[in-house]
């Protein structure tokens, strides 16, 4: 893997443009693999309140939905609808990846390099979140249970907010 950092990735939105990361330097990311029929779905209130609530910070969730856990049917535009009409989500949104396996996208590829976890480096199911520092690095990797909302002190401390 040649990339270094989350900056050296690209990925595709939603909506199907291509979008690189690097858009994001400067910024605090979390990055998040999602599902709108997951038991966890829910956490996309919690994330959508660190959203609102950091984001004139520089700060930044970007959700990457997944249905490799068949947990999130449909089309991207589906996930799309979903997401906005149930939970109104405004933070960006890519499209539907894979987050193991040799088709994994490259970005998790890394992500799960970075910071292995307790499944040994896979993505034990939806909703696992990794923070992203402003220059790329990898600073910690959350299990699907964490709540975003116990996500927020450390989202504080990186961005000198207390």
């Amino acid at each position: 893997m040649d990339a270094t950092t989350f900056h050296d990735f690209c990925a595709t939105t939603i909506d199907g443009e291509r979008q690189d990361l690097s858009a994001y330097r400067g910024l605090l990311v979390l990055v998040v693999n999602t599902a709108t029929q997951c038991t966890f779905t829910p956490q996309f209130e919690g994330l959508q309140s660190l959203q609102d609530r950091f984001a004139e910070h520089g700060f930044t969730v970007l959700g990457f939905p997944s249905d490799q856990f068949h947990q999130d049917p449909g089309s991207d535009q589906d996930t799309k609808d979903a997401c906005t009409s149930a939970y109104d989500i405004t933070f960006p949104l890519m499209a539907k990846i894979d987050v193991n396996g040799s088709g994994a996208h490259p970005l998790w590829q890394w992500l799960r390099e970075q910071k292995a976890g307790v499944m040994g480096g896979r993505i034990a199911w939806n909703f696992t979140k990794f923070l992203i520092s402003p220059e790329g690095r990898v600073l910690r990797r959350w299990a699907p249970p964490v709540p975003p909302a116990r996500i927020a002190r450390r989202i504080e401390t990186e961005l000198d907010l207390h």
